[in-house]
């Protein structure tokens, strides 16, 4: 059986945008908008030298709420992978979920399985690619990440950016600072 990483996207692999006009952070809406945060690179590819599969398990909303087309979302996500690849990361495979319960585009406005903290895309990828869970991750910067990756009986790290809270009792197994420690977390867990 595989081991595997399950990655958020933004905040976690890429800096969030702040947003005036929604007074909020979002993912990159143009493929200008995309910073890889430093140490990415070297840190995945620790991974991958250790066996480990990478996905990328990433909610997308802005879509579904009106504040992006499909086509930039779209070439943000293609733009992402090639980054990625160009640098000699190679994520197994990219999940975006881009429901919202609060949409305003219709089919995308619903309760779905695939949005954080729902599990189905991890299932999905445990089952196409044999992981074995007991020696699986989840990383992400939001309470949704943690809940998801608990949710899928994963091992659980918590990247503390500041910009996001944990709910009371979602306890991580580990946190970090960044994408880096929690790369060393994993590696020294072997």
């Amino acid at each position: 059986m595989n081991k595997a990483v399950f990655l958020d996207r933004d905040g976690v692999l890429n800096k969030l945008i702040y947003r005036n006009e929604f007074k909020e952070y979002t993912p990159p809406h143009s493929i200008e908008e995309i910073e890889i945060i430093n140490g990415v690179y070297e840190s995945l590819k620790e991974l991958l030298k250790n066996g480990f599969l990478l996905f990328v398990i990433s909610n997308q909303p802005d879509f579904a709420k009106g504040k992006i087309s499909y086509e930039k979302l779209n070439s943000v996500c293609e733009k992402f992978r090639e980054i990625m690849e160009s640098n000699g990361v190679n994520i197994n495979e990219y999940y975006y979920c881009l429901h919202h319960p609060q949409g305003i585009v219709d089919g995308y406005n619903i309760n779905c399985e695939c949005r954080k903290p729902g599990t189905l895309f991890v299932e999905d990828a445990v089952k196409k690619y044999n992981i074995n869970k007991n020696e699986s991750w989840f990383i992400g910067d939001r309470d949704t990440d943690i809940k998801c990756g608990k949710n899928a009986k994963l091992k659980t790290i918590f990247i503390k950016s500041g910009l996001f809270n944990l709910e009371k009792g979602n306890d991580p197994d580990f946190f970090a600072v960044n994408i880096n420690e929690a790369i060393k977390i994993i590696l020294n867990y072997l």
